[in-house]
């Protein structure tokens, strides 16, 4: 007997050390020997040589062994002939029990013996017939204490457990978005804002962990050979980082951790995780999906923006359309797509539109509008610059169109391609020119208060050339002069002479000094004055500026004017969108033209 196997007085033990394929080779050699197991547990054998089943039972203290059988006996070969063949199919063994008759020896040819079948016996049979796993005891006894014709599943194969897929995990509560209405600060809530749509992450934070793979469990067919599970599919975590992220392995395991603090943008194409400055959207602007947005950093949006819907942030681009509202604190607008029906504002920065701007209001307090196409808008800005301009009304320090149609133009330079009127609309050019009349009130009035100083200044030296003239004060000032600078010592008898010659003049020294200080205070308010005019008649001259209007073609009836302004420092053009179009259309009645022309180039400078 195999030394795997020992053959005890009280059963029959198995060393589950051994390898597996040993001690199911000494199992075959027991059975090719036409024995078999009395009293078989059939799941010890199972367990030792395809780990599979329950826990093997426990050992007697200091032995390795473990029973399995009650006894080996031999197969009695009439015995065997009871014993059917077995049908395999779809991973399956199946066999017809039925009553058996074993043949009587002393009468081959009679009736034969009514007997039983054995299921320590069918599963030698059934072991040396190629099915050796996944036999099922319990059906097999159950069928023969039937003792009926039934056809019944005896054996199974077992299916492999797949394992589970390596994937990527949340570990960081900071990625979820919040699309509550936001509380304001009395409590109210706003219903057309969300809570936190866009996340803001931390510097080093842990966003994602990879979870590794996890292997399968084999199964095994009914010859007992393995079948092995799929392997598991792998993810590669540093794919998924994108800027301001870095992968970190750690005996953790791995991490996708934010390098920097920022907003947090994943791309839907690439799948890539990004923490940076800028937020990256691409679900539009709606009520739906994000309500109004109120940024603190740089945003880009590739959806549309819905009407009525406000972004207020610093850099802002979107690539669709825009129907809403786009608010800029500093930075640039840009506008990829079309501006139809909304606005744009800019405290500080360009507002730039690659498409056409219809029905919108386009302002910004310190920068250039750039559009390719405006139709029926409000635009303000330090230079406005476009290529197609129709039914619009626009006030700049300069303005530059390709082809202008029933527009009213404002600004300190004009440069146009061709202009025009549009249908009822006219076509209206204005050179903002300065209303001086304060300004030169205000030079006169400086001029006659410096005139008025340097008359002062004159008397006060008059009368102090006249009082230092005196005989005994000239006499005084000389001697103290040179007893100060010890050009001269007085002498004991000569002393009191001096200070009976310092108490007389006294009074005249004091009302020179007082004098030499009148005439050095009216000497300083005249050159302030001075000052002031140098100043207020540079500001003039700035004011004035050189105003310039071209025009190459006209291809109908244009008019020039004049518009006052009030040179007081502040902005020609920064005026609310409401009031831009009164003033200009407006401002026409009244106000005698410059020149009027249907056809012809036009260009005028002025003085």
């Amino acid at each position: 007997m195999d030394h795997c196997i020992v053959k005890r007085r009280d059963g029959v033990y198995a060393d589950p050390s051994v390898l597996s394929t040993t001690f199911a080779a000494a199992i075959d050699g027991i059975f090719a020997n036409q024995n078999y197991f009395v009293g078989l547990d059939y799941q010890v054998i199972t367990r030792i040589i395809y780990d599979v089943g329950p826990p093997l039972p426990r050992a007697a203290p200091g032995d390795m062994m473990v029973r399995f059988a009650s006894d080996i006996d031999a197969f009695d070969p009439r015995r065997r002939q009871l014993y059917k063949s077995v049908k395999i199919s779809d991973g399956k063994a199946e066999y017809f029990f039925e009553p058996v008759v074993l043949t009587d020896p002393a009468d081959p040819d009679g009736p034969g013996v009514v007997a039983r079948l054995n299921s320590d016996e069918f599963v030698a049979d059934i072991w040396s017939k190629g099915v050796r796993f996944g036999i099922d005891i319990a059906a097999v006894e159950a069928a023969i204490d039937g003792g009926k014709a039934e056809r019944v599943i005896v054996a199974r194969r077992l299916e492999p457990v797949p394992g589970i897929d390596a994937h990527i995990i949340e570990v960081s509560s900071d990625l979820h978005r919040s699309d509550a209405p936001r509380q304001l600060a009395n409590g109210k809530l706003d219903l057309m804002a969300f809570q936190n749509r866009f996340p803001q992450i931390q510097k080093g934070v842990r966003l994602l962990k990879k979870v590794p793979r996890k292997d399968g469990e084999r199964g095994f067919e009914l010859s007992g050979q393995p079948v092995q599970p799929p392997l598991p599919k792998d993810v590669d975590l540093s794919k998924m980082a994108g800027a301001g992220t870095v992968l970190e392995t750690s005996g953790q395991g791995e991490y996708l951790v934010s390098l920097q603090a920022g907003f947090l943008n994943v791309d839907s194409k690439t799948h890539q995780v990004s923490v940076g400055d800028k937020i990256i959207s691409r679900d539009g602007v709606s009520s739906r999906t994000t309500g109004n947005l109120q940024l603190t950093g740089d945003y880009e949006e590739f959806g549309e923006v819905q009407e009525k819907r406000v972004i207020e942030g610093e850099g802002i681009t979107i690539h669709a359309d825009v129907f809403g509202n786009i608010v800029s604190r500093g930075g640039t607008i840009l506008l990829n797509s079309n501006l139809v029906g909304g606005s744009a504002h800019n405290a500080r920065g360009d507002i730039r539109v690659k498409g056409v701007a219809s029905g919108s209001v386009l302002q910004t307090v310190s920068g250039e509008v750039h559009i390719q196409r405006a139709e029926s808008c409000i635009i303000s800005g330090t230079r406005v610059v476009i290529e197609q301009a129709a039914n619009c009304e626009i006030m700049a320090d300069e303005i530059v169109i390709g082809v202008a149609e029933g527009c009213a133009l404002a600004a300190r330079k004009l440069t146009l391609e061709a202009a025009g009127p549009r249908k009822q609309a006219e076509m209206q050019l204005f050179v903002f020119t300065p209303d001086s009349a304060r300004i030169d009130e205000a030079i006169a009035s400086m001029q006659q208060k410096a005139g008025d100083f340097g008359q002062r200044a004159a008397q006060r030296k008059a009368e102090l050339d006249s009082m230092t003239n005196q005989p005994e004060v000239r006499k005084y000032v000389m001697l103290a002069s040179k007893i100060r600078k010890k050009e001269l010592t007085l002498t004991a008898e000569q002393l009191p002479q001096f200070q009976k010659m310092a108490t007389a003049v006294g009074p005249a020294l004091k009302a020179i000094a007082k004098l030499s200080l009148e005439v050095k205070a009216a000497e300083v308010e005249q050159q302030a004055a001075a000052d002031l005019v140098l100043q207020l008649q540079r500001q003039r001259v700035d004011n004035a500026g050189a105003s310039a209007v071209q025009v190459k073609a006209v291809t109908g009836e244009v008019t020039l004017r004049t518009l006052i302004f009030n040179p007081d420092g502040s902005s020609l053009y920064d005026v609310p969108a409401k009031d831009i179009k009164p003033r200009l259309r407006a401002n026409s009645n009244g106000v005698e033209p410059i020149l009027s022309l249907d056809d012809g180039p036009i260009d005028w400078r002025s003085e």
